[in-house]
């Protein structure tokens, strides 16, 4: 009888209820569709092992983005958020277990007052010594705590892949604002270099007044283009110097003790490798937190499901009793009691229902959720590759009207000298060169940082094997996969 009893327990507990979780499916076109034409690439060692920023080839960049992972106080925090979900996982496994307690405990008595009679051989004071101890189990017939464990095990996934997207976050933000600053020390350079011809013009048109070819009012057009041009370019260390304590923020430095030596933006754009859009589903940090959070969905209805079932309560209660403590620990002093217990909710108005109905909703809610996370990340694959062809195109044009601005200004000066046409035209010339040579510059800048942000759609070499697996989640192997906390 008692193995009969063992083996309905054992089948009992082998009872899950709740629905089966199956990932839904998403459509995928075969390729993207702006990326005809595009230059495609294997992708690299470093590629594939995260270091995407390694792909632009610059040492100063590469070192930066190895500090951001180390110090950056986002990153940690999210780190520590992953460690308070593998937590819980451990809470959720202490349910699989019977609870224990004991209570030692020691009692002396008297009775009677000293001026009571005295009887022979009898004593008024009287010790207990008592060692109980009691152990209870509620054994998990319908998983509610095998669901429990689960749902917490999903949440500490998407918690692992939210501290993934968050560090990519973080690292595109830095390669952005990297080349950024670098495009403000190219255009701070094409001032220097603008500020040093308007003073040649300057002093070339002071020079043909003083000998009578031209007027006053030339020399006070040539001191305006100058001045201006000196004004634009002291506005270039304020929009640098805001990148650089962007920057240091993000490498965890106090703005006021970090700085970057300047340095002309000269990156070329590399081949980016962009694969195919089935591909973006394992690729992209954030939509594995957006279908494990549907998986932690489904685990909580599970969980809420098994209310509708009776629970049972196995309680054994023991210990040790004497009113000596040298006879506490003999046969005589042992007591023990087991029994058990069954409860079931036989009406509670709908709660139990209307519990699972919100749970439910919110299951579908994150289906909802997960299907655009993929559409949107679609959108800005396509998005940037979009920008980059099209910038790329650009600043070959824009290169064209560089040339023939410089030509134009070439031809103005020579006139100008000979007195065939005014100043004005070749002030005319002036700004037409420095607003094209300026456009080249934001050009360049805005292609390099497109780059970098369909890097960063791409998922920057990360891919969804790099989460721990649900079974392991709470061990130190997967503790291993984070960054240590700064």
């Amino acid at each position: 009888m008692k193995w009969l009893s063992l083996i309905l327990l054992c089948f009992l507990a082998s009872c899950t209820v709740g629905p089966k979780y199956a990932q839904p499916t998403v459509p995928t076109a075969p390729a993207y569709t702006e990326s005809a034409g595009w230059k495609t690439a294997q992708p690299s060692d470093a590629f594939q092992k995260g270091k995407w920023w390694e792909i632009f080839n610059e040492p100063e960049l590469n070192a930066l983005e190895e500090q951001v992972n180390i110090n950056n106080q986002n990153i940690a925090q999210y780190f520590q958020n992953f460690m308070a979900a593998r937590a819980q996982v451990r809470e959720a496994r202490a349910g699989y277990f019977p609870t224990a307690s004991v209570a030692p405990s020691y009692t002396r008595t008297q009775t009677g007052g000293k001026t009571g009679p005295s009887i022979p051989g009898a004593s008024n004071t009287t010790s207990d010594y008592s060692l109980p101890f009691d152990v209870s189990w509620e054994p998990d017939l319908w998983g509610r705590v095998r669901n429990t464990v689960r749902e917490y095990q999903f949440a500490a996934q998407v918690s692992a892949a939210d501290l993934e997207n968050e560090r990519l976050t973080e690292q595109a933000d830095l390669a952005v604002y990297y080349f950024e600053l670098r495009g403000q020390d190219a255009l701070q350079d094409l001032y220097n270099r603008t500020v040093a011809a308007d003073q040649q013009s300057l002093e070339l048109t002071r020079a043909l007044v003083d000998t009578g070819i031209d007027s006053p009012e030339s020399v006070a057009q040539a001191e305006v283009t100058l001045e201006n041009a000196e004004a634009a370019g002291i506005g270039i260390a304020q929009n640098r110097a805001i990148y650089e304590h962007a920057i240091a923020t993000l490498i965890g430095k106090p703005a006021s003790t970090f700085s970057m030596p300047v340095k002309m933006l000269a990156t070329p754009v590399p081949a980016i490798p962009v694969g195919v859009p089935s591909e973006l589903l394992q690729r992209r940090p954030d939509i594995a937190a957006a279908e494990r959070t549907m998986a932690e969905a489904n685990a909580l209805i599970g969980v809420e499901t098994a209310a509708f079932y009776p629970t049972v309560d196995l309680s054994l209660s023991g210990g040790l009793s004497s009113s000596l403590i040298s006879k506490l620990f003999s046969v005589p002093a042992l007591f023990w009691s087991l029994g058990s217990s069954a409860s079931e909710t036989i009406f509670d108005a709908g709660l139990r229902r209307n519990t699972i109905a919100q749970y439910t909703a919110t299951y579908n809610a994150d289906v909802a959720a997960y299907k655009q996370t993929i559409l949107t990340a679609f959108q800005q694959v396509e998005d940037y590759i979009a920008s980059v062809r099209v910038l790329s195109q650009q600043i070959k044009t824009e290169d064209a009207a560089v040339a023939s601005a410089q030509r134009y200004l070439d031809l103005a000066n020579a006139r100008y000298q000979t007195g065939l046409d005014p100043y004005l035209d070749v002030i005319t010339a002036q700004t037409t060169l420095l607003s094209d040579q300026q456009s080249a510059v934001t050009l360049r800048v805005n292609e390099i940082t497109a780059a970098v942000q369909l890097v960063q759609a791409l998922g920057g070499g990360w891919n969804q094997t790099q989460i721990p697996p649900a079974s392991q989640i709470a061990s130190q192997a997967a503790a291993n996969q984070a960054p240590a906390a700064p």
